[in-house]
Order: structure tokens, then sequence, then C-alpha cells
């Protein structure tokens, strides 16, 4: 059962207001309470929008009549997933889906030329797994001990509902912005980035941006990639009774298994200098392992999918070559898997690697609006998961970063939470960030 926020909204220690910000900046940094921050959260984490699912476009149409109730301009269509799947540059998905909607809201400011800043974040969440690992039902928005908790709260419904309270606040503020801020929803970002791929080829562009994944209220420039896979490793059934008459499926994956591991450790021998607080960096996981038909066969097939991270900076295609050059050593090495190799197909997201540099001015703008408000300046850091940024800056142009509240730790694991205290400080160092970038006035 959803609790009352009025009842569990925790105590969170107001921030300090700068002294030089003007009336209607000030009257938007008031208007940022943890109760308003909380409720939207709840309505939200009620939706179960899991990638691919209808709740997924019912949370974007809900959104969509926030949006409108702020008086942007809202754009929400539904994208043609046929003509989109088929472009070139398609980043890839997982999930089957009967179909998807893009949403933008859009504040127009009163220079056209001026620099437009894109907020972005994405509505979906991954399952929730076994509900009986929760300590609440995953869809309850709970509130405990200072934190939100429910599946989306830190990936990223928390940082969109920052996002959108930030907007909201301003325009009942009163404030007048000079230039453009865009806020997009996106679905389909847990398998590939379909939605953001979708509102980059409807035409939105911007020339900054910042995406509130989890970071706890630090900056994010560097993302590794992520690359999905399959392995398809054959064997020979035969009765179990004389196993040793055929070839074991799952005996000659623990030959790649083994393999992958030692790739894995080669790969992050050196990582870069914003990723060398990560102790893997650039993971190399296998998620899901199929094989056999029958307890009394000796299994004939095995498929195992999983994700190679990529180092930043590195082309997908030397990752990519980098994982077949070991599975075919592997082939080479056994007498079976020579005649019979292990085939090796991407499926799924492709998630490039990103780099923003540290000299880049969104870095100082984010940063000096969270110091103003809270003293403290953001750390700069890598992360070694993938993010839609990389499609944001590789096919928008657009430079941007990470900036968000909650710990990607909690994320895709039972009681997901996110603190209020993250939420508070993300969305009114937003507010600040807009009012600096887009002069506010």
């Amino acid at each position: 059962m959803r609790l009352s926020p009025a009842l569990t909204t925790p105590v969170v220690p107001v921030q300090r207001t700068p002294e030089d910000v003007t009336a209607p900046v000030a009257r938007a940094l008031d208007a940022v309470r943890p109760e308003r921050l909380v409720a939207l959260l709840q309505e939200l984490l009620a939706i179960p929008s899991i990638t691919g699912s209808a709740a997924e476009s019912d949370a974007q149409y809900r959104l969509a009549q926030h949006l409108d109730a702020a008086a942007l301009s809202t754009d929400l269509w539904a994208i043609d997933l046929p003509a989109t799947m088929a472009d070139p540059d398609f980043p890839g998905l997982e999930a089957p889906r009967d179909d998807a909607y893009g949403l933008v809201g859009t504040w127009a400011g009163t220079d056209p030329d001026g620099p437009v800043l894109v907020l972005n974040g994405h509505i979906d969440v991954v399952p929730p797994g076994d509900p009986t690992a929760w300590s609440d039902q995953p869809w309850s928005g709970t509130v405990r001990g200072g934190s939100v908790y429910g599946r989306g709260a830190c990936d990223m419904k928390g940082g969109l509902v920052c996002q959108v309270v930030a907007l909201e606040a301003l325009r009942e503020a009163g404030v007048t912005l000079r230039s453009t801020v865009q806020l997009q929803s996106v679905v389909g970002e847990e398998d590939g980035g379909l939605g953001t791929f979708a509102t980059l080829r409807r035409g939105y562009r911007g020339d900054l941006a910042v995406v509130c994944e989890p970071t706890g209220t630090n900056l994010v420039t560097a993302n590794a990639g992520a690359l999905t896979f399959r392995l398809t490793v054959p064997g020979l059934a035969v009765h179990a009774s004389v196993r040793d008459h055929g070839v074991d499926a799952i005996e000659k994956y623990l030959l790649v298994h083994t393999a992958l591991r030692e790739l894995e450790a080669r790969r992050n021998d050196d990582p870069h200098r914003l990723m060398q607080h990560l102790t893997l960096p650039y993971p190399l996981s296998v998620g899901t392992v199929r094989a056999g038909d029958w307890a009394s066969s000796v299994p004939d097939l095995l498929v195992a999918e999983g994700r190679l991270g990529v180092a930043l900076g590195e082309p997908v295609a030397d990752a990519r070559a980098d994982l077949q050059r070991t599975v075919d050593e592997v082939c080479a090495a056994d007498p079976w898997l020579t005649e019979n190799p292990v085939r090796l197909e991407w499926v799924g997201g492709q998630f490039g690697s990103s780099l923003l540099d540290d000299g880049d001015p969104l870095v100082a703008r984010v940063s000096a609006a969270h110091h103003r408000l809270t003293g403290r300046t953001p750390g700069i850091e890598g992360a070694p998961w993938g993010s839609d940024i990389r499609l944001l800056t590789d096919l928008g142009g657009i430079p941007g970063l990470h900036y968000g509240p909650g710990d990607v730790r909690k994320a895709h694991g039972p009681d997901e939470s996110v603190p209020v205290a993250d939420l508070l400080t993300v969305t009114r160092t937003l507010v600040m960030l807009i009012a600096a970038t887009c002069g506010a006035s």
C-alpha cells in the first residue's frame, strides 16, 4: 500500500537561496519542496512502465498532462516503429513492442537564436523481478528512511521528476526565458535508445543537454558503452546413459566463459583516468544461459546472452572484433568447436561510449549552480553504464552530461530507491541552471 506523502515525507534541511538571484527565481527555488517532488514521483511509480509494455505509453500520456498543465508546448506522437527500426543508424532494441510514443515539452524563449537547453530522461523501467524480494510492492512509492522506494525511483523517474518540477516552478514564478528549454521524456532507453533516437529523427535538437540519470549529484562526463551479444554453442545430443558418446554444449560453453573472464581482465587493465575509481570500468557479463530440452539427454545447444563493455574512445567495431577474436581462439583450440564453431551475434541495444571534455562550458555551469546552492563542488567522474547521452552527442551533435539523484547501485534491484534530499538538490540546481543558461528575467 502506498503511504501518504503528508505522513511520510522526511524533513529535509532547507538549502540556501543565493542572495543575488532575482525575485522570480527565488520564488521558483522556494516552490521546490519535498512533498511536491514525492507526490509526482509516487504518481509515476504507480504506473508499471516496463520497457515495451503498454504501461510505458500510459506513463507518457500521464506526463504529457503535466507538461500541458505547465503551459509547455507539448508534442506527444506515435513513433513509426517500422520506419524507425529500418533506419541504418537505429541503435537496436530487445523488448518486443506494438507501439511507442515520443514526448517533448518545449518552453520557447524570446530569442529564437539563443542556445537550446535539453533536459532528457527516460520513462521506461526494467521488470521488478521477484516481488517477494521487496520490502514493499515494487510500484508502491513508499517513503521510508528519507528515500522513496519503487521500481524506477532511481533509474530514472526520480531524475525525470526533478526536470518536470524545475520547469513547473519557474513557470509558476513568472520567469521569462530568453532562450529555449526542451524536456524530452523518452521510452526504450533500457533496451537501446528507441525514444531518444526517434526524438532526434523528429528534428529536435539543442546546444547542450543534461540527462538526470542517477549520479549521486556528482557530474558524470564519461560513460562506457555496452553491446548486447548472443553466443550459440553447438553440442551433440545422446542419451544421458551414454553421455561420453555425445558432446555437452554446456562443457563447451565453459571454455568460452573462461576466455571471456580473461578478456574482461585484459580490457580493464589500463582504464581512462575518469574510470580509475571503478573496480570494473568495462564489465563483460553473461546474463542469460539456456541449454538442453530434456533432463536425460546431453544438451546439443546452448544460447548465452550478455553485454560487452566498450572503453572510452573505443570504436564499437573494435570492441566487437575483440570479442569475436576471443571466441575464434577458443574454437581453434578445441577439435569439436573447430568443426562446429560458436556463433557470435550482436543483438538488442548497442551503446557506444561517450566523453565530454572537462573544459566544456556545460561542466562549469552545472557545477556552479550546484555549488551556489549547497556550498559543495560536485565531483567529476566516469560511469560504467551506457545511456542515451551517446545518441544526443553522436547523432544530435549535442554536448551533454549526467547529473541526477540517487545511487546507480540501487537501480535494477529489489528495494530500488532514491533519497528525497537528492531530489531536492537536483531540482533546485536545475532551476539555477535554467535561469543562468537561458537568461531568466
